[in-house]
């Protein structure tokens, strides 16, 4: 098993640059792929971003493509999405997860493990 938190949402504007934490803890952190959703109020929970199970791949939304960057330190066992250029359809509950080797990154229903989310919210 392992456990996730996220932390570092908050309210900015448009424009602004965000950074996205999310702290692991339990089973060995290099044993699972990890990856970032989002879900907005009366939307379904939507792909952003994620790292291949052995961390030498990354995967992007067409949507975040080119503004968002996830990155991982594996000796603090913890994975960021640095969110440049945000944009007020980036306004979202975003959850951080881990799933095991098996299934699509962008594939929510693959992950086993899930955060609390951290509210992002861009002003226009």
């Amino acid at each position: 098993q392992v456990q996730l938190v996220e932390s570092g949402g908050g309210l900015v504007q448009a424009g602004d640059s965000l950074r996205l934490s999310c702290a692991a803890s339990g089973r060995t952190f290099g044993s699972y792929a990890m990856g970032w959703f989002r879900q907005a109020p009366g939307k379904e929970r939507e792909f952003v971003a994620a790292f291949s199970w052995s961390g030498g791949s990354t995967y992007y939304a067409d949507s975040v493509k080119g503004r968002f960057t996830i990155s991982r330190d594996d000796a603090k066992n913890t994975v960021y999405l640095q969110m440049n250029s945000l944009k007020p359809e980036d306004t979202a509950v975003y959850y951080c997860a881990a799933k095991g080797i098996r299934g699509r990154y962008d594939d929510s229903g693959w992950y086993n493990y899930w955060g609390q989310g951290t509210q992002v919210t861009v002003s226009s």
